[in-house]
């Protein structure tokens, strides 16, 4: 068993079972299932506007290395560097070389998933550049010093009450703070950085092939002032982000804000095709694009799996997850939780380690049911068990209790061998599988298929 799953264990078996984080898990998703339902509602037709958007995404996952040249192409003529990195130490490399080129000492950085998964904070801090998160929800886990909890809401796992004492704690604010006070606070901080600030960090939503540039949805605005106000613009995004065409946008954009908020659309919507040009006053002197491969190559060569690379990171299927909503996002220890980072994770952080998070699921099929983009996500988690199964990643005990159930389950008179009594003796042989706040069953003296045929 790895170490990565004994923790996993632990961590699932503390958290499940903690009252007041269940409660504040229960009321912040709550408020997003009724604000999606009223989303979703919006559409006359939603079952074809995700097909639609599940071809785009089919699409432009098929032909991905003819749309990234594409891309590439178009938005080095609208005057971007493009820097292709195959792997997070790569990424790394390329910004902390662009920030030591530009003299940077401080970087403002809106809310992106994939700067999470490369370390981006710590690595730009550790040659003396100060990274500051500009969206709500990542500055708070920022300053309270952890990673974001949920894809879309960092700070999903806090309620008002923790988030007042943390800024009391850090800032001196008044005691049980408003969130309307802590907002307005917050926001005259960060404007005083976004205009001090040397360099601008974004993620990309999407990345326009015909176009060449980026496409950004957001509901502060902060987003938008970090690639306006610096410079520099860096854009950090996965190769997966990719979709053909501009006119796209205008079926994902809502699909997108119907599914992880339930907008009709976010608040502000950017797109960016390059630094300003001459004659322009706004925008940024600089602007580069790091594509970041990390691992999604080897996703796409799986024919059972390479869908999952038509996310489009919504967020639906962590808050449809019944075990996301028991053990919470840290318990995964992955950049990416719930039911995607589960299929993922195993090949972004080493199959061997994380193949335990392709368990760690019902197969209740929820996340499959909301996902915008119709990915089969519960079918790809027993694909991953499949393949632990084949790579030997499972251990020896599993895989003979494996063969054991399926010699046992082959015929019926085989599971008759043994009487209720001989079942509850083994039952109690060894800790109880159900867990300590559960008790196993009683199985009866005699199975149904016996007491069925003695009834005739």
């Amino acid at each position: 068993m790895s170490e990565e799953k004994k923790l996993f264990i632990k961590d699932s078996e503390k958290i499940a079972f903690d009252k007041r984080h269940r409660a504040t898990i229960k009321f912040n998703i709550s408020k997003y299932d009724a604000a999606v339902d009223r989303g979703r509602k919006r559409y006359s037709k939603l079952d074809l506007a995700r097909e639609r958007a599940a071809y785009i995404k089919r699409d432009a996952i098929h032909n991905l290395p003819d749309y990234l040249l594409q891309f590439e192409e178009n938005i080095q003529a609208n005057g971007a560097e493009v820097v292709w990195a195959e792997d997070a130490a790569e990424a790394i490399l390329a910004v902390q070389k662009i920030l030591k080129e530009n003299q940077a000492e401080l970087l403002v950085k809106s809310k992106s998933m994939t700067t999470e998964e490369v370390d981006f904070n710590e690595h730009a801090e550790a040659i003396g550049v100060e990274s500051l998160e500009t969206d709500l929800g990542e500055y708070i886990v920022q300053i309270a010093g952890e990673k974001p909890y949920h894809i879309v809401t960092p700070a999903m796992h806090k309620s008002k009450e923790d988030i007042a004492e943390l800024f009391h704690e850090k800032f001196d604010t008044p005691e049980k703070s408003t969130p309307e006070f802590l907002t307005s606070y917050v926001r005259g901080l960060l404007r005083k950085k976004f205009t001090q600030a040397d360099v601008g960090v974004t993620g990309a939503n999407f990345l326009i092939a015909d176009k060449g540039a980026i496409a950004l949805t957001e509901n502060e605005g902060n987003a938008m002032m970090t690639f306006s106000f610096p410079k520099v613009h860096i854009v950090i995004a996965g190769i997966e982000k990719i979709v053909p065409r501009m006119k796209d946008l205008g079926l994902m954009w809502p699909l997108l804000a119907a599914h992880g908020t339930g907008q009709q659309i976010t608040v502000y919507n950017s797109i960016v095709s390059g630094p300003k040009k001459e004659g322009e006053q706004d925008g940024p002197e600089k602007m580069y694009v790091v594509l970041l491969d990390n691992k999604r190559s080897e996703l796409y060569q799986k024919d059972d799996q390479f869908e999952a690379l038509k996310c489009i990171r919504c967020g639906a299927c962590l808050n449809a997850c019944p075990i996301y909503k028991n053990v919470g996002g840290y318990t995964y220890d992955a950049t990416y939780s719930g039911p995607i980072g589960s299929v993922i994770t195993p090949f972004y952080k080493g199959f061997s380690k994380y193949n335990h998070l392709s368990s760690a699921c019902s197969v209740c099929g929820k996340c499959t049911e909301v996902c915008p983009v119709r990915i089969p996500l519960h079918n790809m988690l027993l694909f991953n068990r499949r393949d632990a199964v084949k790579n030997g990643d499972t251990p020896l005990s599993w895989n003979l209790g494996m063969k054991a159930f399926e010699f046992a389950f082959m015929k019926r008179n085989r599971l008759d061998m043994m009487g209720g009594k001989a079942k509850n003796s083994m039952g109690t042989m060894k800790k109880n599988a159900m867990g300590e706040k559960k008790s196993l069953p009683v199985f009866a003296k005699e199975s149904f298929s016996k007491q069925w045929k003695n009834k005739q």
